[in-house]
């Protein structure tokens, strides 16, 4: 890897995060194209890329400081020490503290129990992102023409925060999107397209994090200062365009659907079939 594949890796990295397209599919499709896999072991494309999402959990942490802080502060303030407060009685911030703990639950488990089988072969294998790419599309276009658009944030129950994080475990299949299977759960639950994009990244920063430090600490032996260089540079680039793809896909949401991502999600998995065919990208 070089340091213009780096930048290149963190642009994409941080542009398909956020959007309901998937940013592993991307980064492996161009990682194959500029035949930087096979060059690199699965254990290292796979800590890369978790490496590089650090980026993006930044830029959700800036984009939301305030979010992020306010959260923190009713959460310690209303469950711990003498002045407990009863859930029922707590405020928005510190039921959405509970809301990310248990929409967290899900992931963490799943994520520890399939980490070898996630961080193997099936990480790069492109007919299983095709597949993923299109069948969440599909999924998602149902989502589309049944939610009912009504919930706010301020409506979102426990329930609602399990099966979003329920929903989250199917972003370890390559393909499928984190935010793209969050967003998807959260209309099927009935929240308006922005409140459920909203919640997505607000639930992607425990998870992120975890993955991210797990991956960076067992990626150490990897890591050679020609690598450490280009892991700074991609997480960089992810962390500035991180945040200009939520602020995008926000203020899209508030007018518009997600039906532009159904069908690119659909036209580029096809794609990606057409391209091993003609054996223009190994599978």
């Amino acid at each position: 890897m070089n340091l213009f594949q780096a930048i290149i890796f963190g642009i994409i990295q941080g542009l398909t995060e956020f959007l309901p397209i998937s940013s592993t599919a991307h980064l492996t499709i161009a990682a194959k194209l500029m035949h930087v896999i096979p060059s690199m072991s699965n254990n290292e494309w796979t800590a890369f890329m978790a490496v590089i999402q650090l980026g993006t959990m930044l830029a959700v942490l800036i984009y939301f400081w305030k979010d992020v802080w306010e959260i923190l502060f009713a959460f310690f303030k209303e469950n711990v020490g003498e002045k407990r407060v009863k859930f029922t009685a707590q405020t928005l911030n510190s039921k959405l503290g509970w809301l990310i703990i248990i929409g967290s639950i899900p992931v963490g488990l799943v994520g520890l129990s399939l980490k070898k089988i996630i961080e193997g072969a099936l990480t790069k294998d492109l007919y299983v992102i095709a597949a993923s790419m299109v069948g969440l599309a599909l999924i998602l276009a149902i989502a589309e023409k049944i939610a009912k658009f009504k919930k706010e944030l301020t409506e979102i129950t426990p329930k609602d925060a399990f099966w979003v994080g329920v929903a989250q475990c199917f972003a370890l299949i390559p393909g499928s999107s984190r935010s793209g299977t969050t967003i998807t759960m959260g209309l099927f639950l009935g929240m308006k397209r922005e409140t459920a994009a909203r919640f997505s990244f607000l639930l992607s920063l425990p998870a992120v994090f975890a993955s991210g430090l797990l991956e960076l600490w067992e990626a150490r032996k990897f890591i050679n200062p020609a690598l450490s260089a280009d892991l700074i540079i991609a997480t960089i680039f992810s962390l500035i365009f991180g945040y200009w793809s939520i602020d995008l896909l926000l203020k899209f949401l508030r007018t518009k659907t997600t039906f532009v991502f159904v069908y690119y999600r659909i036209a580029l998995g096809i794609a990606i079939i057409i391209l091993i065919s003609m054996h223009l990208i190994m599978p």
